[in-house]
């Protein structure tokens, strides 16, 4: 696949693709004989496991960790599974600090909902 397909496909621009190249989160991706990118489905596979924890927050730097130590074979295996139990905590953590903040916009925005009815907010906190 070329660079204009995979980027449509993941809804990411080529300099990201580009930019995922350069700094390892891709693996070498293949290219054709006259330099055009050609992307496997491997690649692709790595591009969508890139997006999806980007998306999660999970930081660059964890993520080329991981595709390093993917690239260094089996004897990583352990070392991957720490890093993705890592990356889970901080995600669950994040999770849990959002719930909060949801739950309290949820309170204050029912508030507002009333306030807008009856015509009285009482202190706001």
């Amino acid at each position: 696949m070329t660079i204009t397909q995979v980027s449509k496909r993941f809804d990411l621009s080529q300099d990201t693709l580009r930019y995922y190249e350069r700094i390892g989160l891709i693996p070498q991706v293949n290219r054709t004989k006259s330099g055009i990118r050609d992307y496997t489905e491997e690649s692709c596979k790595w591009i969508e496991l890139a997006k999806c924890m980007r998306l999660a927050g999970v930081p660059i730097e964890a993520l080329i960790e991981y595709c390093v130590l993917t690239q260094q074979g089996d004897l990583t295996v352990t070392a991957r599974k720490e890093l993705l139990v890592e990356e889970r905590r901080k995600l669950m953590e994040k999770m849990a600090n959002m719930a909060k903040t949801l739950d309290r916009l949820n309170y204050k925005i029912d508030r507002y909902e009333k306030a807008e009815v009856t015509g009285i907010l009482s202190w706001d906190k």
